[in-house]
């Protein structure tokens, strides 16, 4: 049961919305004064009434049934206590029953939600400024397929530009094909730095040129672009294999090169295009911001002419609910244009695109630089991490067995915990020392609640749920946080804000382990209470797992 669907539900305020209900309904800090309260200070205004009169009208109009035990009006909340013994049958019983699934619901419908995100560009290596957008698409993809949607995920790849044109004049000046294979994409990655440190104007001249003969379909140009893709694909699949990161489409801009031109003479057509000092734009300052450009002086194209051309195609291909593009906060601007551009078009689905901005990501030793060179490869982070974590697994369990397998769990875990675990606006900046610590906000002391868990189960065996056992503090507010799951799912979902769920297990994780250390669980006081906890435990193992596996991350059996 979803208690604050339920409480929502039964309350009714005139010219009060049951939306406005649901989000002021919260949990208060402290049990003792209930398991759900709702302030009515913002009603406040609407109805023209004290919020103490608004709080006692709810609650002597709120009838207590088997489910809400008590409503107790005060000082303008209105506290609401649930009948615990049902609470703890109802969650228990449901995680029990639906397992690995506790949390989903159909709420999608089938519906389709297209999530463009990582992004990565061809010929360039993997760095830690893609693990924001790597790490939080991938998890908004499982938690809209978790919650019935069918979710599309989209690798938008920056395959386009004169970039391609540079790696091809150093290829030929300075290249040799067996060294680039057998280096892969950090061969290719060398090469463009090379051009960017030492190309004469003859050689920029030249890169155009192929950059020309790339668009032009000329075979041996684009038979050296697809050799680069290749190499880039199969060294990025590595990695999103390591991230549990899949895609069903790749489609990235060069995909759209013969779309754009039907968006350019429909933007004519709707008397939208302009002319402004030789390019060709779309006038927003209407709107309060700067012109779009669409086409450049010497009628080439740009970002926004293909973002424009990819909103359309995946419309009319996927016929979304949403589009989501989970990229940077830098590109505020251009998605707002490009969402305007095409609300003035006409389509009315132009609200269902959103730009879901996050901060940027980095080590301690700064910003990086591709063109340069300076820059921290993701490979190098998550190997960092992994064998960090073998360190300090061998120092805390010398004879854990499979040690490489956990280290791989808990090393790539904490590198994608530390990108997911604060408001995705947020800057992070990455230590290893911090991801890694047992005892602090993150994935290893979650896991290691896990391991715990594991460990109980194991020498407790499989328990019975008691028909009327009376929890304690400690086994109730345990209970209540797993009964949480479902609703914090759906407000992951959508808020687009996957750090919901990686709070929640943090938070479920330290509600476990006061219960661990405060009630005994194989050496109970009774035989009703040793079944009782082994439930919980088994509950409280199913649903962390449950959430991790939403945000990507392993569950290690012992550590």
């Amino acid at each position: 049961m979803d208690y604050k669907v339920y409480i929502v539900e039964r309350i009714s305020l005139e010219g009060v919305s049951k939306e406005e209900i649901a989000q002021n309904l919260c949990v208060p800090p402290d049990s003792a004064l209930g398991d759900f309260a709702l302030p009515c200070f913002k009603f406040s205004k609407t109805l023209r009434r004290s919020p103490v009169s608004i709080a006692e009208e709810i609650a002597s109009a709120f009838e207590k049934d088997a489910v809400i035990s008590s409503v107790t009006p005060v000082n303008g909340y209105v506290n609401f206590k649930v009948d615990r013994k049902g609470l703890v049958r109802e969650t228990l019983g449901r995680i029990a029953k639906e397992g690995d699934r506790y949390g989903s619901s159909d709420l999608g419908k089938g519906r389709t939600i297209c999530i463009d995100y990582s992004s990565v560009n061809i010929a360039k290596p993997f760095h830690i400024g893609h693990l924001s957008t790597t790490a939080l698409g991938g998890a908004l993809y499982r938690i809209f397929n978790f919650l019935g949607y069918k979710a599309v995920g989209i690798n938008h790849l920056g395959d386009y530009g004169t970039q391609f044109g540079k790696l091809i004049s150093a290829y030929k000046h300075w290249g040799n094909k067996e060294e680039v294979e057998k280096g892969g994409i950090h061969a290719i990655n060398d090469l463009y730095v090379r051009f960017n440190s030492e190309a004469t104007e003859e050689m920029e001249r030249e890169a155009r040129e192929y950059f020309r003969l790339i668009e032009s379909g000329d075979k041996e140009a684009n038979d050296l672009f697809e050799w680069f893709k290749g190499l880039t694909l199969a060294y990025v699949g590595k990695i999103y294999d390591r991230l549990h990161i899949k895609f069903d489409s790749y489609a990235g801009e060069r995909f759209y090169t013969d779309k754009m031109q039907p968006v350019v003479e429909e933007l004519k057509e709707k008397g939208l295009l302009q002319e402004s000092q030789g390019a060709m734009i779309v006038d927003l300052e209407p709107y309060g911001m700067a012109p779009c450009l669409i086409l450049r002086s010497d009628g080439a194209s740009l970002y926004a002419t293909r973002d424009l051309a990819a909103a359309i195609y995946r419309k009319q291909t996927y016929d979304f609910e949403k589009c989501l593009y989970v990229v940077a906060y830098q590109q505020n601007l251009h998605f707002r244009q490009v969402f305007k551009v095409l609300e003035l078009m006409g389509k009315d689905w132009a609200k269902d695109l959103v730009h879901v901005a996050y901060g940027m990501v980095s080590l301690e030793d700064g910003a990086m630089s591709t063109r340069q060179g300076k820059v921290v490869w993701l490979e190098d982070v998550l190997s960092r991490c992994v064998e960090k974590a073998a360190k300090v697994l061998e120092e805390k369990n010398p004879a854990l067995e499979n040690k490489a397998e956990v280290a791989e769990k808990v090393g790539v875990g904490a590198v994608i915990f530390g990108a997911l675990y604060n408001n995705k606006i947020k800057d992070i900046t990455f230590s290893y020392e911090k991801a890694l610590n047992f005892d602090g906000e993150t994935s290893v002391y979650v896991q290691y609640t896990c391991a715990r868990a594991y460990s109980l189960l194991a020498k407790g065996g499989k328990a019975e749920l008691p028909a009327n056992y009376e929890p304690n503090t400690q086994e109730f507010d345990l209970v209540k946080a797993l009964s949480e799951f479902p609703e914090t799912v759906r407000a992951a979902a959508e808020k687009y804000e996957p750090s919901l769920v990686a709070r929640f297990c943090v938070d479920t994780a330290q509600k476990f382990n006061k219960f661990y250390f405060d009630c005994k669980i194989l050496q109970a006081e009774s035989d009703e209470a040793r079944a009782f906890r082994l439930c919980l435990t088994e509950a409280t193992l199913t649903t962390l797992k449950n959430a991790f596996t939403l945000l990507g991350i392993g569950v290690p059996e012992k550590m």
